[in-house]
């Protein structure tokens, strides 16, 4: 992987959703790779925020602007003229998406066909990693690991809005960039990246679990409340799939056709915790809080939830390492150094380079 480091140098990037947690965390990698980089996204929602704490915005072409809005995203394409696209841009929140369903179906679905549609009409694109989740299978709570050959379903509005935009995804890439007619019709390959809940310093989101805990115990004073204990998640360190997106991305622009489709970049079978055993750890690790149990069953949730990376392994030779302690112990530690007022940018891209140094990337 110490090529796709040199590949990415002067690299025109564009990442939609670089004002988030995943997004910063990308747009500091490829910063540090010496790529070209511009973003579309929305102003960040959280304060703290791990985009301001980097200082990202000085550092990049810089775009607020709602991903709904076709007209700007098409503009801003145009002007700057990427060859590789990141799209993260959504409304990623289950609970949010019961509050508000179409608002979440307008991003996730919409905002996904007017940025394929924006890339179709630019025609500088060559290579486009989407990413969705690791929720877009009808998931019957079986505790199989999920393929991307099998079915999409969804049951709460969040669920349901990112397998749509897996289809609109599947429609462009045989309709207008189909792998068959690369170097014919068009020059851009596309993919779909499917990933789970993904931690990692930085994050400050509503109604995700490590960040409940950091904020009840370094902002809050408070117990932490846990509303589903028994859930089964992949827990998975950020970087890892974010690593997985820049090979994949990496192997469309080489115009690889067969890497066209559907990824999962799921964490290894050790990593699959409870909600109720994942509190307990990080607590213990970071030294202080208590958790409390008040179930809330008036909004779905999935129970368990497993993904299949074999394709990624097999293929991309890329797989989850770290072990969810491993994880953890890093993420407290950038929460700490956070929160003592100590040099939280220097401790951010330690970890970046420990991490490809780890992985001999």
């Amino acid at each position: 992987m110490k090529e796709s480091k040199s590949f990415y140098k002067n690299k025109k990037v564009l990442i939609t959703g670089h004002s988030g947690f995943k997004g910063s965390w990308l747009t500091q990698i490829l910063l540090n790779w010496k790529a070209k980089i511009s973003g579309i996204a929305l102003k960040p929602n959280t304060n703290p925020s791990l985009f301001k704490i980097l200082k990202l915005e000085k550092q990049i072409n810089n775009y607020y602007c709602d991903i709904r809005d076709f007209k700007k995203i098409a503009e801003i394409i145009k002007k700057e003229k990427p060859e590789i696209v990141f799209h993260l841009a959504a409304q990623p929140l289950v609970r949010d998406s019961y509050d508000d369903p179409l608002a979440t179906f307008e991003t996730n679905i919409i905002g996904t066909a007017n940025l394929l549609q924006a890339i179709k009409e630019a025609k500088t694109v060559k290579s486009a990693v989407i990413i969705t989740t690791d929720k877009v299978y009808e998931n019957i709570e079986s505790g199989r690991s999920f393929k991307e050959t099998d079915k999409l379903g969804g049951y709460d509005p969040y669920s349901a809005s990112k397998a749509a935009a897996e289809i609109i995804i599947s429609s462009y890439l045989k309709s207008f960039f189909n792998p068959a007619d690369y170097k014919k019709k068009h020059q851009t390959l596309i993919a779909s990246a499917r990933a789970g809940n993904m931690i990692g310093g930085g994050d400050w989101q509503k109604d995700r679990l490590v960040p409940d805990i950091i904020k009840a115990v370094f902002e809050k004073q408070e117990k932490v409340i846990i509303r589903n204990p028994k859930a089964i998640r992949p827990w998975q360190y950020v970087l890892e799939p974010l690593f997985g997106y820049l090979l994949l991305a990496k192997k469309l622009y080489e115009g690889k056709k067969d890497f066209s489709g559907a990824w999962n970049f799921g964490p290894n079978n050790k990593n699959y915790l409870t909600v109720e055993e994942l509190v307990k750890i990080t607590l213990k690790l970071l030294g202080q809080g208590t958790y409390e149990i008040q179930k809330d069953f008036t909004k779905h949730e999935a129970q368990v939830l497993k993904l299949d990376s074999g394709k990624a392994q097999k293929l991309l030779n890329w797989q989850a390492k770290l072990d969810i302690k491993t994880i953890l112990k890093l993420t407290c530690d950038w929460y700490k150094t956070f929160y003592n007022k100590q040099n939280i940018v220097k401790l951010t891209n330690q970890q970046i380079n420990n991490f490809l140094q780890q992985y001999e990337i």
